[in-house]
């Protein structure tokens, strides 16, 4: 009876995590945290695709939370992305190869990526 009751507490607990997952949170070792909804990677993606930006070659590898070099250069998020997520003012983005990136551009810092 207490392997069952076990095994139902822990199947409640899985399945709250699964439904929880709906936003994700970077944060980035400083107090850099970023909220951005599914929705609105979705909104973020499409346009920095439709402004057909020529993609950045990087030389290494980057991650959340890395510097990026200084020969990269950034793109101002446009304010409608910025109104639907306040968060996000202040920060820029550039594309790579491997993704679009969300950066502070004062310290070179990725906060984000959107896939």
């Amino acid at each position: 009876m207490k392997r069952m009751l076990s095994a139902a507490a822990a199947l409640a607990l899985l399945s709250g995590a699964a439904v929880a997952q709906t936003t994700v949170t970077t944060t980035t070792g400083t107090a850099d945290t970023v909220e951005i909804a599914p929705e609105q990677r979705t909104v973020i993606k499409k346009y920095v695709t439709e402004q057909r930006a020529k993609p950045v070659k990087l030389k290494e590898r980057v991650t959340v939370g890395s510097t990026v070099p200084a020969d990269v250069e950034f793109q101002q998020l446009p304010s409608t992305i910025v109104s639907s997520n306040p968060r996000l003012k202040g920060y820029s983005y550039f594309s790579s190869d491997s993704g679009t990136y969300i950066v502070d551009p004062s310290s070179r810092r990725v906060i984000t990526t959107i896939d």
